[in-house]
């Protein structure tokens, strides 16, 4: 629940849902998986989406700052996609932040390719002036 936290801080987002909540159902339906040393602790997350129209998207993806730079989130974002895969999908998909090139180059060193880049724009009905 933390490192939910602390990803979507890490973004700069809003929540779509407590803690508690999205890690329960990511843990219950297996789309959620911790990467852990071989003592059992747990360094790094990776969690996917449920099977879509022959996708499934691989979000999110977090170490915590102390931790990264040990190749955590490369094995769990393996694991993660190999899991897809085997799941039945036929693409697998993923949301990346341009500005960041670490997790860039990550993502393209384990088979990953840019295919397209996106916008976001938010248009507000309750600004003065809008109709």
């Amino acid at each position: 629940m933390r490192w939910y936290h602390e990803f979507v801080d890490a973004i700069g987002e809003v929540p779509s849902s407590d803690a508690s909540s999205w890690a329960d159902a990511r843990i219950a339906n297996g789309r959620v998986r911790l990467w852990q040393t071989p003592d059992g602790t747990p360094v790094s997350m990776a969690g996917a989406t449920s099977l879509v129209a022959g996708q499934i998207r691989v979000a999110p993806v977090y170490t915590p700052a102390h931790l990264r730079g040990h190749g955590y989130a490369a094995a769990a974002m393996v694991e993660v996609s190999q899991a897809a895969l085997a799941a039945g999908a036929k693409e697998v998909v993923l949301f990346a932040d341009l500005a960041n090139s670490t997790s860039n180059r990550l993502y393209q060193r384990i088979g990953y390719r840019p295919v397209a880049d996106f916008a976001l724009y938010d248009f507000l009905r309750d600004r003065p002036g809008a109709s």
